[in-house]
């Protein structure tokens, strides 16, 4: 007799709406304050200057990225729940029209007629809107959209971002500052990018590089126009 041996698969799929969230808040905080503090510093600026500039950067961001994430997911739940509502009443209104939509989408991945025909029965038999909402709309547990989770998720993580370049540029000589801070938040963005690519499956290398680039661009334009404004003032 043969045994099956059990396993516990862990699919990374799973982790696709707090780890998007996660990865861009803390991308975001790293970049926007970073570069905030070093535009503010090569425009002259003295220590507390930078440092407030770098504080009201972290608060700002942080609300700001929790407000357009909550706004962007509830959006897209509005939308699943719009879907979901008008399914509902079509399961109602037209139950052999929707058994036959089921079974059309079977067929089309595959299956013969008389299977497609089965499996969409005995599936809206147990759970006619899920099965719909998981085949027709691609709206599944895993791929709900969840408001508050992704607006939490995006300020936290950006303010942990956000801190590392600020304490960077608390501790460093006033001189090297943007230097220290533009160094520092370039290696902070490059282990980051690679983690977040690890954790999701992705090439780390790529990730770690691309991020890294478009960090060190977004923190060379605001040191040039800090010094262009230092210069003007």
């Amino acid at each position: 007799m043969t045994r099956l041996k059990l396993h516990d698969e862990r699919h990374r799929v799973t982790r696709v709406g707090w780890l998007r969230a996660a990865v861009l808040g803390a991308n975001d905080g790293i970049v926007s304050t970073a570069s905030l503090i070093v535009g503010v510093a090569a425009a002259s600026a003295g220590r507390p200057e930078v440092l407030v500039a770098g504080v009201a950067g972290l608060v700002a961001g942080a609300m700001s990225m929790a407000a357009g994430e909550y706004v962007s997911v509830s959006s897209q739940s509005d939308t699943e729940a719009a879907d979901l509502a008008r399914e509902r009443g079509e399961l109602a209104a037209l139950p052999d029209s929707e058994l036959e939509e089921l079974a059309g989408l079977y067929r089309s991945r595959g299956l013969d007629e008389e299977t497609a025909r089965k499996t969409a029965a005995q599936l809206m038999a147990h759970d006619a809107l899920a099965a719909h909402a998981r085949d027709e709309l691609g709206i599944s547990e895993i791929t709900a959209a969840r408001p508050v989770q992704a607006a939490l998720t995006s300020a936290a993580t950006f303010t942990a971002g956000a801190a590392a370049p600020l304490l960077l540029a608390a501790v460093s000589p006033l001189a090297l500052l943007p230097a220290i801070v533009s160094g520092g938040s370039l290696a902070g963005l490059a282990v980051l990018g690679a983690i977040g690519a690890k954790a999701g499956g992705a090439p780390p290398l790529k990730a770690a590089t691309r991020v890294t680039f478009w960090g060190a661009l977004a923190m060379a334009l605001t040191a040039g126009i800090g010094r262009l404004v230092g210069a003007a003032v």
